[in-house]
């Protein structure tokens, strides 16, 4: 059983999107989950009751009774700063759902709110696993092959070799929880596949990789990601620091547009054409897990839809089910016997 506490209020399109994502999830997830909506109780109340009497949301009604409202009067918004906001309202839709996590009435917290704000609220709350530096944002970009989850794709701009290799041991265990793959090939993006290329920081996480006791492949480079490969065979996890992660992701986001764009005046219909770019959608996989923090914690896009809201809410359940929490924290208790990063 999974209890999965929803940030109602967080996002462009909230409540409406919040609201009718957790009632698309419900109905696709076993009947013993549930969900907490998070946010001001009037206003939620308000949006679950127009979408449960809407035709169109006939068949989620039945999942009334699988929702509870939690009370959050204050909302964080996508222009306050991330510090001041933790700090300033302690009862906004963020920190309260958080907080059921860390008091136990919840197992996972999803929100497409102030990015910069549930990075930092989830460290204050739920708090990192020991011996950890930073969490890292860990995301799934699509390939010609199987999906590779990079990390960091925007929490931490600048980061040390040290912190790139517990990046790549989060993303090892993220891929074998998540994506099921044994062994994961990690791989450190660069500018070439040499081990003497690439910055300061860079060359020595290669170094310290080789003996970190992963399956690591060496340096990959920005072509490699969209091939899934390098050419030492396929790579499952991509490790770099936030500033390029979040680079690499905002590239890929333009992607489809652009193909699409380009594919239309080719006269190719529409149908075609998001039947073919549909793994370049964000909303396919929902939500980010930011890893590290003890619990779980999904990173949504601002702009989900309540597609994308429902596959977060997916990605919660499936980290919880997977145990994927309690197996990070193993691995980088092991990686500390070891005496690595």
């Amino acid at each position: 059983m999974a209890r999965i506490a929803l940030d109602a209020m967080g996002g462009d399109f909230a409540p409406q999107a919040t609201v009718a994502g957790a009632l698309l999830a419900l109905g696709e997830l076993d009947s013993a989950h549930s969900i907490q909506l998070v946010g001001r109780t009037a206003v939620v109340s308000e949006q679950l009751d127009a979408l449960l009497a809407d035709p169109a949301y006939a068949a989620a009604r039945a999942q009334r009774e699988r929702i509870t409202i939690v009370e959050a009067p204050d909302v964080i918004e996508m222009t306050d700063k991330p510090g001041a906001a933790v700090r300033g309202k302690p009862n906004s839709s963020m920190i309260v759902g958080l907080k059921l996590q860390a008091d136990g009435t919840s197992d996972a917290f999803v929100s497409a709110g102030n990015t910069g704000a549930q990075m930092a609220a989830s460290m204050v709350v739920l708090r990192l696993h020991a011996g950890l530096k930073r969490p890292a944002i860990a995301t799934i970009f699509p390939s010609a092959l199987n999906p590779v989850v990079v990390l960091d794709s925007g929490a931490n701009v600048d980061c040390s070799a040290d912190e790139l290799v517990q990046f790549a041991r989060l993303g090892a265990v993220y891929a074998e929880d998540m994506l099921g793959r044994d062994n994961p090939a990690v791989g450190l993006l660069s500018i070439g596949e040499e081990p003497e290329k690439g910055n300061a920081v860079v060359k020595e996480a290669h170094q310290l990789l080789q003996a970190a006791g992963l399956n690591f492949v060496g340096n990959v480079e920005g072509r490699d990601l969209p091939a899934g490969a390098c050419d030492r065979g396929p790579i499952d996890v991509v490790v770099c620091d936030g500033f390029v992660g979040n680079v690499v992701l905002k590239f890929y986001e333009g992607t489809a547009p652009f193909i699409m764009g380009l594919l239309k005046q080719s006269g190719i219909d529409e149908k075609t054409m998001m039947g073919a770019l549909k793994q370049l959608d964000y909303s396919e996989h929902g939500g980010a897990p930011l890893l590290g923090v003890n619990g779980v914690s999904i990173i949504s896009h601002g702009k989900s839809s309540p597609r994308a809201i429902k596959n977060a809410v997916k990605v919660a359940v499936q980290a919880i089910e997977t145990r994927m929490n309690e197996h990070i924290g193993r691995r980088l208790h092991e990686g500390a016997g070891a005496g690595a990063a």
